[in-house]
């Protein structure tokens, strides 16, 4: 089994930082970088990719709403046209900083209230999807799974690698549930742990309701801005290989 490692980096802004961004880069194979917009900045953004670089981890652009202060998990709501803007904007930024270092960007996904709301909402998925199409018919999008989203993909010609988030809860549609939630969030490594064995052995994931659900994935995402995040992946990392490889999305839908 070939299986991706991946976290969300780049999410600090200015002279601040959020997570451990070198050392998750020794455990990753990709890394989702924040463009400018929920979080992150052209120098960080040129960090990261130049760290990505030197450690042969693929990147990705991870788009989201234009809101630094609630870090792009509050809902907005914007024409679809102006949003698709915001989303190419975004890809060419970090595309832009790719290039002049010297690396190519593979793939990108959606963050936070943007994806949540794209991957359960069709008439909201097409037009950006469509914006990444239109910008880059080669990227690979990276999401958790949804309808949504892989059939406006289909229709744009674009791939589409399904994420397991370990430590977010899905609903019985493979859906996220609102963070609001409780236990939305799994902050207990046991339990995270407990789900990636589970997806790795059965192809399966228990949703918040308690239903056994079958979940077909190419990658799994750690988020790296939680408490402890370097040393559950490097557990998680253990336990994927254990089970299989680890191998960027890039390389498994070359």
């Amino acid at each position: 089994m070939d299986i991706d490692l991946n976290a969300d980096l780049g999410e600090g802004f200015g002279p601040w930082r959020m997570g451990e961004d070198e050392a998750l880069l020794e455990l990753v194979s990709s890394a989702n970088v924040a463009c400018g917009f929920h979080a992150g900045d052209a120098v960080i953004m040129d960090r990261t990719v130049r760290l990505a670089k030197a450690r042969g981890v693929d990147i990705g652009a991870h788009v989201g709403f234009p809101d630094l202060q609630g870090f792009g998990r509050r809902p907005m709501q914007f024409d679809a046209r102006e949003l698709a803007c915001h989303v190419i904007y975004q890809l060419g930024a970090l595309a832009g900083l790719a290039q002049a270092a010297g690396y190519r960007m593979t793939h990108m996904s959606f963050h936070g209230a943007l994806g949540n709301m794209a991957a359960a909402d069709a008439a909201l998925a097409e037009p950006l999807v469509r914006a990444v199409a239109d910008f880059d018919p080669g990227l690979i999008i990276s999401s958790s799974a949804s309808r949504a989203i892989e059939q406006a993909a289909e229709r744009c010609g674009l791939r589409v690698a399904t994420s397991f988030l370990a430590d977010r809860a899905c609903g019985d549609d493979g859906l996220l549930v609102p963070r609001k939630l409780p236990d939305a969030v799994i902050h207990e490594p046991e339990a995270v742990l407990a789900r990636v064995r589970q997806l790795l052995q059965d192809g399966s994931v228990t949703s918040y309701s308690g239903k056994k659900i079958a979940m077909r994935v190419q990658s799994i995402l750690l988020h790296g801005d939680t408490p402890g995040a370097v040393a559950l992946a490097r557990t998680v990392r253990g336990v994927v290989e254990s089970a299989g490889r680890i191998v960027p999305i890039s390389r498994q839908m070359a």
